[in-house]
Order: structure tokens, then C-alpha cells, then sequence
């Protein structure tokens, strides 16, 4: 519509609370000698809603940054959903629609559940992992099930691709697997993927490294937005910045080559933490 399209256009190019996801966008970069050069969007309305004379608006708000730092350039993208209210044609109450990543019940691992076995290596193939991540990271494997928080989902099927093992069927407390209508809890939460990756002992595991530029690409990226404790999202690492500084792709909201750090995020908050996994090893 053409009154979203100007609705961005001013959104772009206009000083903003500095809170707001752009503004801390910006000064990432910035921080990163870098600089957004170019800004391209579009959208597609999902879901439409007609009730008291006033129509509900929902759409996936496709948004790319040409990022130039140095001599290099690379692309970011994001798709992310908003929605607005028309009442006498006019736009109101326009906003992003948030995920709520926090579960109420995680489910966790015990490491005595994640260390049956010892020693057990495999061959991680990053280059596949990586191809996995750039060709599914908008859209949707049909050989799996699509979670609403589909992040962990995402990563493992990244995983998988890679030569990651799977093993601990039937049982959803243990292991790391898919089978069908079935799954365990270390492959679709990202809470307990976090844990189930520091603490096996076999197939796939993660070694924690303490710096994200230590990372390589296909490694793993594990975010806990409050540091409270509580994990809610993950990444793949696909490529590095200038510096050397880790890009990933996710899922929930799709993202590709984003700066790992998620401080433009709506669900940043400054007590983030994180955990850095270079897996295979």
C-alpha cells in the first residue's frame, strides 16, 4: 500500500527515539567503522481483518542494508512482521508484531543423559551447514515440522545437514534428534540446545570458545536476551565481517548476515549474554 511505503520512507529518514531498533542499528555499525549506504524494502500483507468498520493489516516487511566497512560491502536482510489498523483510510497503531521467545516450562538436559557414551567423533561438514543456512533462511524445509519460535529448528536442521549425528530416540529428554512427528526437546528449544551442546560428550557437542571472533563459519551462537539464565534464540554463523567479526542467519525473525551481537534487536535488552560454540570438536 501506498501509504506504508511513505510511512517507511519517513521512518528512514527521520531522527528517532534512540532506543528504537534503527537507531541502535545505525550506531552498530558505527561502532563497526561501518555505515548503512543503502536501504531497500518491501512487504506483503498476510492476514486481513475486518471488524467495526476498521481493518487489521498483517505483513512480513522484507527489509534489506547495503553495509559498507572499508572497502568491503555486504547485504543484510531481515523479514519481519508488522501489522497496522486503517480507520478512515489513515494508519494507526503501526507496530512489529513480537515473538514471544520465553518459555514458561523449559525443558532442560541432565548431563548425566548427554554422556551415555565417550569419545564418539564426526566429520562436520561447515561448507554444507553454511549452503543449508543461505538456501532456507526465509523460508521453510517441507521435510519439517515449522515451529512458531522456529530459531533451534532451524539451526538444527543446519546441524544435521552438516553430519551431525542424531541419536536418543524415542526419548524427548534425550539426545538430539528428529524422527517424523517427533522430536527431541535439544532439537526445536533453544534453551535446551544450549545445554545439550555443552554438555555431550559424543556426536554432535560444542566446545565453548570465549570470543565470537574465534568462531568459524557453521558454528553456533546461543542468546539469553535478559541473562536470567533462561536461553531463547540461536544462530549460525555464514560469514564474517570485515574485522572478522561473525554475520549469522536465523530464523525467527529470518535473518541474513546479521552482525551476531542482535543489539538492534527489539528483544536486546543490556544484560544479554551469550555463549559461543565451535561444534565438531
Amino acid at each position: 500500500m501506498e501509504k506504508v511505503k511513505h510511512w517507511w520512507l519517513d521512518f528512514f529518514q527521520n531522527e528517532r527515539n534512540n532506543n528504537h531498533w534503527w537507531a541502535r542499528k545505525k550506531a552498530l555499525w558505527e561502532k563497526r567503522d561501518a555505515k548503512i549506504v543503502q536501504t531497500k524494502g518491501n512487504g506483503e500483507v498476510f492476514q486481513k481483518l475486518k471488524y467495526d468498520n476498521k481493518t487489521l493489516y498483517k505483513y512480513l516487511f522484507h527489509v534489506s542494508f547495503l553495509i559498507k566497512q572499508g572497502k568491503n560491502f555486504h547485504l543484510e536482510e531481515l523479514v519481519v512482521p508488522y501489522q497496522f489498523r486503517l480507520i478512515d483510510n489513515e494508519i494507526v497503531d503501526h507496530k512489529q508484531i513480537v515473538t514471544n521467545t520465553v518459555s514458561e516450562d523449559i525443558p532442560t538436559l541432565s548431563v548425566d543423559k548427554t554422556t551415555e557414551r565417550n569419545g564418539e567423533r564426526f566429520s562436520y561438514d561447515r561448507h554444507a551447514a553454511v549452503q543449508y543456512a543461505e538456501r532456507w533462511w526465509n523460508s521453510y524445509n517441507p521435510e519439517y515440522r515449522v515451529f512458531d519460535v522456529d530459531c533451534t529448528n532451524f539451526v538444527s536442521q543446519c546441524l544435521r545437514v552438516g553430519g551431525a549425528p542424531m541419536r536418543g530416540a524415542p526419548f524427548r529428554e534425550r539426545g538430539w534428534w528428529y524422527s517424523g512427528d517427533n522430536w527431541s526437546y535439544s532439537w526445536a528449544v533453544a534453551h535446551s540446545l544450549r545445554w545439550y551442546l555443552s554438555g555431550s560428550r559424543e556426536g554432535l557437542k560444542g566446545r565453548e570458545v570465549e570470543n565470537p571472533e574465534d568462531l568459524l563459519l557453521g558454528d553456533i551462537i546461543c542468546y539469553d536476551f535478559q541473562g536470567n539464565d533462561r536461553w531463547d534464540h540461536n544462530t549460525i554463523v555464514v560469514s564474517k565481517d570485515a574485522y572478522g567479526m561473525p554475520l549469522v542467519n536465523a530464523h525467527t525473525d529470518n535473518s541474513r548476515h546479521r552482525y551476531w551481537s542482535y543489539e538492534d534487536s527489539t528483544a536486546y535488552t543490556p544484560n544479554i549474554q551469550y555463549k559461543f560454540f565451535r561444534i565438531g570438536e
